[in-house]
């Protein structure tokens, strides 16, 4: 997005404590898909709106769970919720759900039929766990491997380490959405997705499409190809969170757990702005 004097004013956050607090409409669309307080035990006493936006807080400024503000509720507590939301796979079933509600508002069908895949080398850090190196890209950590709608809302998100090549890393990621999103068996790739290896593959879970959206070799410079760049788009979107830009956490599980915290913020703004 290029801001703009019509477009500055529509995004401007003015009046909450942080900019990365929900507002009143955001945490309407989020509250409903929270677990419920337990019907037994000791009553729930921390705010799961403190909660949410704590960790859109580091999620956005990229800070340590230590650095949290005082005014949010207690990094430890903080750090509680999120790793039983994630791996509870929270965050996954809110993007859902959350997915077709934005297509419904758009005045498409829920559940998508085509998507765009691609992926994004980043580096990690001194926290360990998973890495390797991706020769084509320079780079020593780790791959996010996303697949999008065809309007650039994330549909699945994982990660791997960065020697596992594109057409290695792309059944992974499909067959993760095989019964989630049924009809979705179209998708548009480049060329690092073409070849006999990834069909192959493809064909043992299920039926599905491989278009592959392929430069010219005639063109020269920054040419904009068809379908590619809305997933490229979105990796854009999610990077505007300084938690993402590198992976710093020990496990894949979080790193993706981050990745669906900035979707889910996305699409939540999206919708309450509707």
């Amino acid at each position: 997005m290029v801001w703009t004097d019509i477009t500055r004013p529509k995004y401007r956050r003015d009046g909450l404590r942080y900019a990365s607090d929900t507002t009143d409409a955001e945490w309407a669309v989020i509250a409903p898909l929270l677990p419920p307080p337990a019907g037994c035990g000791r009553p729930r006493e921390t705010s799961l709106r403190g909660v949410i936006n704590a960790l859109f807080y580091i999620a956005q400024s990229g800070c340590q769970w230590r650095l949290l503000p005082k005014d949010f509720p207690p990094f430890t507590t903080v750090q509680r919720y999120f790793y039983a939301w994630r791996d509870s796979g929270l965050w996954q079933a809110i993007n859902h759900v959350l997915l077709m509600q934005v297509r419904e508002a758009a005045g498409r069908e829920a559940s998508p039929t085509a998507g765009v895949i691609d992926s994004q080398s980043v580096k990690t850090t001194e926290a360990g766990g998973p890495r390797g190196y991706a020769a084509e890209k320079m780079v020593k950590g780790r791959k996010r491997h996303i697949l999008t709608d065809t309007i650039g809302l994330p549909v699945a998100m994982i990660v791997h380490s960065a020697n596992i090549q594109d057409r290695d890393g792309a059944p992974l990621l499909l067959e993760s959405i095989r019964s989630s999103f049924p009809w979705l068996r179209h998708v548009f790739a480049d060329a690092a997705y073409a070849g006999e290896k990834l069909r192959t593959a493809l064909d043992s879970i299920g039926t599905w499409t491989l278009e592959i959206i392929k430069r010219s070799d005639a063109a020269k410079g920054f040419v904009l190809l068809p379908r590619r760049w809305v997933v490229e788009r979105t990796i854009a979107w999610l990077n505007r969170n300084r938690r993402l830009a590198k992976d710093f956490e020990a496990t894949t599980e979080s790193a993706v757990t981050w990745l669906y915290i900035a979707s889910v913020k996305l699409m939540s703004r999206r919708l309450a702005a509707t």
